[in-house]
């Protein structure tokens, strides 16, 4: 039980210095990754998706949708195909940090 804690706490730690990198390659301040809510509402700005997506963050169901909305339009703002959208919504432990860490560079919001 306690290597399984352990693992999860390494994934948690990575995934939070993931986003911070992929906020700061955006432009927008890495702290902002720890803080709850409002790192969501910095990932739809990097998405270029309106703020009031915020609520729909709530319902179920739609949370799902805007949540796939969202990455796809991470990897787009980022230069990236759907498939590393797919990987972002599907291995999101493996694509965030490889956004983070690796050579890709923020284009801006998609329209």
């Amino acid at each position: 039980m306690m290597g399984v804690m352990v693992v999860e706490v390494i994934i948690g730690v990575i995934l939070i210095a993931a986003l911070w990198k992929v906020f700061a390659k955006a432009g927008k301040p890495g702290w902002a990754a720890i803080v709850p809510i409002y790192n969501i509402i910095v990932m739809l700005q990097i998405a270029g998706k309106p703020a009031w997506w915020i609520i729909l963050f709530f319902i179920p169901i739609a949370n799902v949708v805007v949540g796939i909305l969202i990455a796809i339009g991470i990897a787009n703002a980022f230069g990236k195909s759907g498939a590393f959208a797919a990987g972002l919504i599907l291995l999101g432990f493996i694509f965030y940090p490889i956004l983070g860490f690796g050579s890709s560079q923020y284009q801006g919001a998609p329209r």
